[in-house]
């Protein structure tokens, strides 16, 4: 480790957090549309959506993961090991980031074709700009409370690229494109593009690398693995991030479908009226006319600036009282504000914004901590092994962020085709207008098991593997004495 000082600057936590800003912009969208963009705008059944998924998905969990994270720990510029990766994928990405989501006038078998290159092409880019993007965040400091203050930062900038992607994006698509939600995603994601270029170059030439491996330090791709899998907490840590995930994918990505055929359209209109006449006078006018995206743009903006709340008290929880007694309690206690969701009439909207803002609030607490655990399984590594590979380390939580989104978004659109769900291509082969579609009483059982009792499943059995998580408080303290004692020899 370099000598410098392992304390940051706030422009730096800045810089960096823009980082995932820009990759919020892409991730989000995935989670959150991928499925209808499939389904109702680009028009494939929810077979070829289910397979386009998961076998993607899991090439670039277990493929594209693991490769750059082995080379990435491996590169040597002036610029440090990760940096470069930042730099030389930001472009690329913003590219097919808009290719993935535009709707070429193929035939059906041409569409099938065309979604599966361009998915796999964005997960490659995504993998190649994130996963060197996180693992700096492990060599960026060694200071274990600058790293939680660090991770804080990083998540309020999330939840700015999660408040536009769930809160403002289906309007302004709806707007965008004069109803046309093909023509208006394509305009979004342009615009999505261009700023998430500019973002991550901003993350490029803010930021240092200042954890330094030894220039003794050699070990094999073997070895590497070898220390991975011998380790409790990074196996533990991997279950962990991989249960997450499903459930964001699948609950995340079954709102939109549960709004459009569960709730309400006139309790909702009530309900969200005053909300909006009250935004409209303050200058506030990005939700548009439709009830329907309106009410899912506010109901998903209650729980992100909640969100946002308990991303505020997570440093100071952390630093209390350990990571991971934190991270489970509230963990535990968002999950029973997505199991509610069940219980719900369709007409129960108040209750519904309710859950939604109390989940988000006690999910919050959480989100910084996950990824400042990982950084933890770092140290922890060099703590027993005497060697760092920081980026193997967090390619493979990418592998568990890879596996569960393709895994949970798999889920929704089985367990939608299951159900009976009728996408766009199959309304057109019977001769019924897209906009005229009604769903099949099993499809809307089907999406409230989705918003409910399924996503808790992945959350509660995490929540049952963390008591076998052993760096609790007392050994954050011990490795970060010890690491600090050996990098100052």
């Amino acid at each position: 480790m370099n000598q410098d000082s392992q304390i940051l600057s706030v422009k730096e936590k800045i810089g960096y957090s823009l980082g995932d800003f820009a990759a919020n912009l892409v991730f989000q969208t995935l989670v959150t549309y991928l499925a209808f963009f499939y389904t109702d705008i680009y028009g494939l059944e929810t077979s070829d959506a289910s397979a386009i998924i998961l076998v993607v998905g899991l090439i670039a969990a277990f493929g594209f993961n693991p490769i750059i994270g082995t080379l990435s720990d491996r590169t040597t510029s002036r610029w440090g090991k990760f940096r470069p990766w930042i730099l030389y994928t930001s472009l690329p990405l913003g590219v097919v980031a808009l290719l993935a989501f535009s709707t070429p006038d193929f035939e059906y078998k041409g569409k099938v074709i065309y979604a599966a290159v361009t998915y796999t092409l964005l997960l490659l880019l995504y993998a190649a700009n994130n996963l060197p993007y996180s693992a700096l965040s492990g060599v960026i400091t060694g200071n274990m409370g600058d790293r939680n203050s660090l991770s804080s930062y990083r998540f309020v900038a999330v939840m700015f690229a999660q408040f536009f992607v769930q809160v403002f994006m289906l309007p302004i698509i709806e707007t965008a494109g004069g109803g046309d939600k093909a023509q208006g995603i394509e305009i979004v994601m342009t615009w999505l593009a261009v700023i998430g270029t500019l973002m991550l170059l901003i993350t490029f030439f803010t930021t240092r690398e200042r954890i330094i491996p030894k220039p003794e330090q050699k070990s094999s791709v073997m070895e590497d693995l070898s220390d991975l899998f011998k380790s409790r907490p990074w196996l533990i840590m991997l279950t962990l991030t991989t249960l997450i995930f499903i459930t964001l994918a699948m609950k995340g990505g079954s709102y939109v479908y549960y709004f459009k055929n569960y709730v309400d359209k006139e309790r909702l209109t009530n309900f969200i009226s005053p909300i909006l006449d009250i935004l409209s006078g303050i200058g506030i006018n990005f939700f548009g006319a439709d009830p329907l995206s309106a009410g899912f743009g506010l109901f998903n903006a209650g729980g992100i600036i909640f969100m946002i709340f308990g991303i505020g008290l997570s440093k100071g929880l952390a630093d209390k009282y350990g990571k991971r007694d934190i991270f489970n309690l509230f963990l535990f206690a968002s999950t029973l504000f997505i199991l509610v969701f069940y219980f719900f009439a369709a007409n129960s909207v108040e209750l519904m914004f309710a859950a939604q803002i109390s989940h988000g609030f006690f999910y919050g607490i959480t989100i910084p901590i996950l990824w400042a655990m990982i950084a933890d399984v770092a140290d922890y590594s060099e703590w027993k092994n005497n060697r760092r590979a920081t980026a193997i380390i967090f390619s493979a939580m990418m592998v568990g962020l890879k596996g569960g989104l393709t895994i949970g978004s798999f889920l929704l659109t089985s367990i939608l085709g299951a159900y009976g769900y009728i996408t766009k291509e199959g309304a057109e082969a019977s001769g019924i207008a897209n906009e005229l579609i009604t769903q099949p009483e099993s499809a809307i059982e089907g999406t409230r098991m989705l918003v409910s009792i399924y996503p808790s499943i992945p959350f509660l059995i995490g929540c049952g593997i963390l008591f076998f998580y052993k760096i609790n408080k007392n050994m954050e303290i011990q490795i970060e004495k010890e690491l600090k004692q050996r990098r100052a020899q």
